[in-house]
């Protein structure tokens, strides 16, 4: 549609998850409109996470350290572990501030179409770290789909041990859901996870 060196910017932007072609767009106009628009910080910091950012050595989190932030603080509780598919559903907990243990990141799900088993995820490392301490609960926090679920299914049978309780996140209704419009998997779950109303 342009030609040129824009219509390279548009290509490469939109080759980034979630970006499409109108919002890959939007974007190359707005660095080539605004004029206090730092291009060259951009590619420094682009240059710089491909050359620094890692996985913490403890939990798969990303950093920039051998530790991530969270495994480096001493005031998260040590005995609580909560599982999650990527890093950056470490930060989505983070932002509720009602975590206040450790994280594992398994680095995906369970997906044998796409040919994902365990053996493809950080489950070994999960294992060795709750043998290795003081471990008494580890939190499943997969997401609601179909890997998600397998996952959570595979850990749950796999973790079974003494002195180790093992959940898994709520699943339910979205706040401002219409029940019109939630799915019988979501509804299910709604109903299973129910509690008493205080008085």
């Amino acid at each position: 549609m342009y030609e040129g060196i824009v219509q390279d910017l548009i290509d490469e932007l939109g080759k980034l998850p979630g970006i499409g072609p109108k919002s890959a767009q939007r974007i190359a106009f707005h660095i080539l409109q605004t004029k206090s628009f730092d291009v060259s910080r951009l590619a420094e910091v682009l240059s710089e996470v491909r050359d620094k950012a890692r996985f913490c050595e403890n939990c798969g989190n990303v950093t920039d350290q051998e530790l991530c932030v969270v495994c480096r603080d001493p005031r998260r509780n040590q005995a609580s572990i909560c599982v999650v598919e990527e890093a950056k559903d470490v930060a989505a907990i983070e932002r509720t501030r009602e975590f206040h243990g450790l994280y594992h990141v398994l680095g995906g799900a369970i997906n044998p179409m796409a040919g994902v088993g365990p053996d493809n995820l950080s489950i070994k490392q999960l294992v060795k770290r709750i043998a290795d301490s003081s471990v008494t609960e580890v939190i499943i926090a997969t997401n609601p789909n179909l890997e998600g679920e397998a996952t959570a299914s595979y850990l749950s049978r796999l973790l079974v041990q003494p002195d180790l309780k093992v959940t898994r996140l709520a699943l339910g209704l979205p706040v401002g859901g219409d029940l019109e419009y939630a799915d019988e998997v979501t509804l299910g779950r709604a109903f299973e996870g129910r509690r008493v109303v205080p008085s």
